[in-house]
């Protein structure tokens, strides 16, 4: 329980360093913005006409008899705006950060140099161009998985009473996960750490994740909300970033006090950064 609770102060840490730096917190913003824009236009698209795409997928039901035939495309067209409710929460993230690299990438590299005790910011030494393709890549395969999660969800929902008290519960945390791996990606790519890798040092501590992710999954519900909390969660995923991996982080530079705190190193059976 302890590590839940850490996971929701990085979370914390994080907007209060982006509220400290104002000038990287409006950069920051940008991609947010525009990818609010193209999710809000989709969605828009959605509930216009997302009516019609049900009825054009089924055909077999036209000469179903009223209400039946209203109820049941009615019921389909709810569950298809849900699915594409649920869709840009989970990917809302992962295109963000692709749109927004640059800017992220150099939000990162400062909180790392912040709390560094020696003002040193790890650097993947790759081309703008490369490091896009893999984090393209990594998204994509990061999306997929959510995708399949959603999908066994959605199908679990419809068992009488665990649909809709436990599975809600599990569907944040498993959106939780997926939003923390995402957005400690930044960092841990800059690391040279494999996506297979960042999700076997982030199962090993499944609590810390849960406390940082599941608060930002429900808030990224929550419209608009996601672009203001962006900058301080790539913050906060960074500080995440260096206690996955044992790394120290000076406290007088990340809370204006002049303590340091060190965080264990992690068990030898624990996987370490790697190509």
């Amino acid at each position: 329980m302890r590590d839940l609770g850490a996971g929701f102060r990085y979370l914390l840490k994080g907007q209060r360093w982006v509220a400290r730096h104002g000038r990287q917190y409006g950069f920051g913003l940008l991609p947010g913005l525009i990818t609010l824009v193209l999710y809000a236009a989709a969605l828009v698209a959605l509930a216009l006409w997302g009516e019609d795409f049900v009825g054009w997928a089924t055909p077999f039901a036209d000469d179903w008899s009223s209400p039946w035939l209203g109820l049941f495309r009615g019921f389909l067209t709810a569950v298809l705006f849900a699915l594409g409710l649920l869709l840009s929460v989970v990917t809302f993230t992962a295109v963000t950060l692709l749109i927004g690299q640059p800017f992220y990438e150099n939000l990162s590299e400062k909180v790392d140099r912040d709390v560094s005790p020696d003002g040193h910011a790890p650097e993947s030494g790759l081309p703008l161009w490369r490091e896009l393709w893999i984090s393209a890549r990594d998204s994509l395969r990061i999306v997929v998985r959510a995708a399949l999660w959603g999908v066994l969800l959605f199908g679990c929902g419809f068992i009488p009473v665990v649909g809709q008290t436990v599975v809600p519960v599990i569907g944040f945390c498993v959106t939780g996960f997926f939003l923390t791996e995402e957005l400690t990606a930044v960092a841990l790519q800059r690391r040279s750490v494999e996506l297979r890798t960042r999700l076997t040092l982030l199962r090993s501590r499944k609590t810390l994740v849960w406390g940082f992710g599941t608060p930002l999954a429900v808030a990224f519900l929550v419209p608009f909300v996601a672009v203001f909390l962006m900058p301080g969660a790539v913050a906060g995923a960074t500080l995440m970033a260096r206690d996955l991996l044992g790394e120290e982080i000076d406290e007088g530079g990340e809370a204006g006090d002049q303590a340091a705190t060190t965080f264990p190193q992690p068990p030898s059976g624990s996987p370490a950064p790697g190509r």
